[in-house]
């Protein structure tokens, strides 16, 4: 399903202006990053969609259905939805917190205890942990279970706001994959918030790099974006301005490998088949295709 904002604001009862006037089409199926510092509006954006929040002015359209008509209640039971602390209730077993959204939507204990198992092997989790409590699981079992319990009404829309954020290091770049294998295998659009530009550019088929009052300083994909920042604001965030998205190829020990502007290995440079299968038709001594000429 694709989402359009049009022209949205929202000004808080205090006289916070959280958003000015945001307007952005997100292709429906595929992953669009919200990214920007604290107060830049990402979060107030996200809420939209759901109408957790309502926006004071302008409108957002599900399929160029204008979602101020939808029961508020019922939208968000149709969406899924992924916070940064899982959000799950600590007094229910993890079985019951992914098969809550089955259940008030009617479906038969049974059936959504099946369901919640099924999804458990999705997220990659051990069945067995079905029978326990969140507070006996590991953070990053935690946003597992959350990530299945949003999934656990087969939405069209999954709403994440910075699910990997509270999570260590290690752990958060597991989820980040188990996140990109889902979005392969599941096929939904996904709307994700985060503060980290590295996060953004791994996951997002679309970035929108924000600025205060959620203003839109770039939009683009995330090669588009550093390739060719539109503003200092946008290289700084992404670290161009500084170099620090610099890279280079060295030849060692006959390989290819990338380094960044400090000379630090950052990889490997690996050639395709194609590549691979022409290189073996280059005559001795000469550059193949993909290699650098020294």
């Amino acid at each position: 399903m694709s989402i359009e904002f049009r022209s949205v604001g929202k000004q808080f009862p205090d006289g916070t202006q959280a958003v000015g006037d945001f307007s952005l089409m997100i292709p429906s199926r595929t992953t669009t990053v919200l990214v920007g510092s604290s107060g830049c509006g990402k979060t107030t954006l996200l809420r939209m969609v759901n109408r957790m929040v309502d926006p004071t002015r302008g409108s957002v359209l599900i399929d160029g259905e204008d979602i101020s008509h939808r029961d508020p209640v019922a939208l968000r039971r149709s969406i899924g939805y992924v916070m940064q602390n899982s959000g799950l209730l600590p007094h229910r077993k993890v079985l019951d917190n992914v098969a809550t959204v089955p259940r008030l939507n009617g479906m038969a204990k049974a059936e959504a205890r099946e369901r919640a198992l099924t999804l458990l092997d999705t997220v990659g989790l051990d069945r067995e942990l079905g029978d326990r409590y969140p507070s006996q699981l590991s953070g990053g079992q935690q946003q597992r279970v959350g990530v299945a319990r949003a999934l656990a009404a087969d939405p069209n829309i999954l709403l994440m706001d910075e699910p990997f954020g509270a999570v260590d290091p290690i752990v958060r770049a597991e989820l980040q994959q188990e996140l990109l294998r889902l979005r392969r295998e599941l096929d939904k659009t996904v709307v994700f918030v985060t503060h980290d530009i590295d996060e953004a550019f791994l996951l997002g088929d679309q970035v929108v790099l924000l600025q205060r009052g959620g203003r839109i300083a770039q939009v683009g994909t995330p090669a588009e974006i550093l390739a060719n920042p539109t503003s200092d604001f946008v290289a700084e965030f992404v670290g161009a301005d500084r170099g620090r998205r610099a890279l280079r190829i060295e030849r060692v020990g006959g390989a290819d490998v990338v380094v960044d502007e400090l000379g630090r290995p950052a990889g490997v440079l690996a050639r395709s088949a194609s590549q691979a299968e022409a290189g073996a038709r280059t005559a001795p001594g000469a550059p193949a295709q993909g290699e650098l000429a020294s």
